[in-house]
């Protein structure tokens, strides 16, 4: 039986699309956006969510060239800047990052490529999702 008093988080839809960019289309300038955002065309700024649901999914065909600030991102295609995922990244086979990946859960699929580095990020799940973009690890110290 469904309780929708539960203690436990629903997970969110990643099936749905609620926009799409279209192989013919080109996006310039930064993009905000809720629920499900499909891109096989191309976003010349950066990628950001509104909500703490939301998901991207960059087909093969796909490019972004930016920031994304998703909770959720599926990268088939190329990204040119920083990923930001609060809550996981999936990087299929024809993935390519030219940035750093922050990420809670990773999966990585054999073929994809990142260049840059991968970091896991450990803030607390209660940071507005508006601040979450600009929260950097900080540089580890060397013990001396």
């Amino acid at each position: 039986m469904f309780n929708a008093k539960s203690s436990k988080k629903s997970k969110p839809r990643t099936d749905r699309v609620d926009s799409l960019i279209g192989q013919q289309s080109r996006v310039l300038g930064d993009l905000l956006f809720s629920g499900g955002l499909h891109v096989d065309g191309t976003v010349q700024g950066n990628v950001r969510a509104e909500d703490d649901s939301a998901f991207l999914n960059l087909s093969d065909k796909g490019t972004i060239e930016g920031e994304v600030h998703v909770p959720i991102v599926h990268v088939n295609g190329l990204v040119r800047g920083d990923v930001y995922a609060s809550e996981r990244v999936e990087l299929a086979s024809s993935a390519r990052v030219e940035g750093n990946v922050y990420y809670k859960l990773i999966e990585m699929a054999m073929g994809a490529e990142v260049n840059g580095q991968l970091v896991r990020m450990t803030e607390d799940a209660d940071v507005p999702l508006a601040l979450r973009g600009a929260l950097r690890p900080e540089p580890e110290t060397q013990a001396e």
